[in-house]
């Protein structure tokens, strides 16, 4: 039995609020469960050093969470000066996962920034960012369609993210915090519509497994972005 009581192939409800902010070119608070992110989309006239004069866009992505996110408060890292490891290969995940959908030189030569602060934690955060970051950067490029700066849809496909795991010698899918806390494995897939696999992050926390223990995790992630992508379908629709 899991801790929720949800059945192993069972998401957490998902809720997407779509311009949460007021500024943003794009905005979104996700939530999976207890867990929610707020992200916003900014749309920035200029790319990095290393894309001028290249004709192509750049997107990126931010990743931050709030001191009282979780059980306990934690510091800001702005107040430590650097960020932690795990923010920075957060953001890079986000940034990389997003870029796997966009075609660069649809986007023109600017660049879109996706920030993701989460607000409160409850398991799950990489992957509501990702999911919610799809979002915030479907509504930004919207906008620049309608007015005319772009002339082609760069965003080639949706992408969601999702974890699964090992519980109790059980696959379950996308873990909230008692579950991923005490998970014999957990895992982290980014998967876009279609089936193509962005990214793939698996760990044995408190047990090794096998070769089909890992496949029953993709399929339990399968069946759980088929249901994001329609929760991100609606969503921007709305």
């Amino acid at each position: 039995m899991r801790p929720s009581g949800r059945a192993p192939d069972e998401m957490r409800v998902i809720d997407i609020q779509t311009g949460f902010t007021k500024h943003a070119e794009g905005s979104c608070l996700i939530s999976f469960g207890d867990t929610r992110v707020l992200v916003t989309a900014s749309v920035e006239e200029r790319v990095p050093p290393f894309l001028r004069g290249k004709n192509q866009g750049w997107v990126t992505g931010e990743y931050s969470m709030l001191p009282r996110a979780t059980h306990t408060r934690g510091s800001r890292e702005a107040a430590k000066g650097k960020q932690s490891g795990r923010t920075q290969e957060i953001q890079r995940l986000i940034g990389r996962s997003l870029r796997a959908v966009v075609d660069m030189e649809k986007l023109g030569e600017r660049q879109i920034v996706l920030d993701c602060d989460v607000i409160q934690a409850d398991g799950g955060t990489r992957t509501a960012s990702i999911t919610g970051a799809w979002v915030a950067l479907r509504l930004a490029v919207n906008k620049l369609m309608e007015s005319g700066q772009i002339k082609e849809d760069p965003i080639m496909s949706k992408v969601a993210a999702v974890s699964c795991g090992i519980y109790q010698g059980t696959p379950v899918l996308d873990l909230d915090y008692d579950e991923d806390s005490n998970a014999d494995a957990d895992a982290n897939f980014v998967l876009l519509e279609g089936g193509n696999i962005a990214e793939a992050q698996a760990t044995a926390e408190g047990a090794t497994y096998d070769e089909e223990g890992l496949l029953r995790l993709l399929r339990l992630a399968r069946m759980g972005c088929d249901q994001i992508f329609a929760a991100q379908e609606e969503a921007v629709r709305k």
